[in-house]
């Protein structure tokens, strides 16, 4: 094999590689975009939950089981302590929920979420309080 021929064949491999890296990158867009929506919807059904066992009396139903969603988890948390800011880990501390980093920055992404869907705000740089 010559040079000429190596170099040809290393551009197509290349190519080759360049297109496949192209579809793992769609692929991940599709189920980040997946999940998102789908982490959206839990905490809107979380919410419209709460707010309609809110609304019934009280002694008219037994109250609904607490669900054990992450969202949900989160809400509660903020419910229970109005008008506090969080960070990331110190919910994770209060929740007794692992405080590694790659489980805090899971909870970082659904405070955000939460945030941009006008649940909580965000007073300072990594802190989230419930909206009032």
């Amino acid at each position: 094999m010559n040079i000429s021929e190596l170099l040809a064949d290393l551009q197509a491999q290349h190519d080759k590689t360049t297109a496949r890296a192209g579809e793992l990158r769609d692929q991940i867009d599709h189920l980040t975009a997946a999940l998102a929506d789908t982490e959206a919807r839990l905490a809107d059904l979380a919410t419209t939950r709460k707010i309609i066992a809110e609304r019934v009396p009280p002694g008219t139903e037994p109250d609904p089981p607490e669900t054990s969603t992450a969202y949900q988890a989160i809400v509660n948390a903020f419910n229970q302590h109005p008008g506090r800011a969080f960070r990331a880990r110190e919910l994770h501390e209060l929740l007794g929920m692992p405080t590694d980093e790659a489980t805090v920055n899971v909870t970082r992404s659904r405070l955000g979420r939460l945030v941009r869907q006008g649940f909580l705000t965000q007073p300072g740089r990594g802190r989230y309080e419930k909206r009032t």
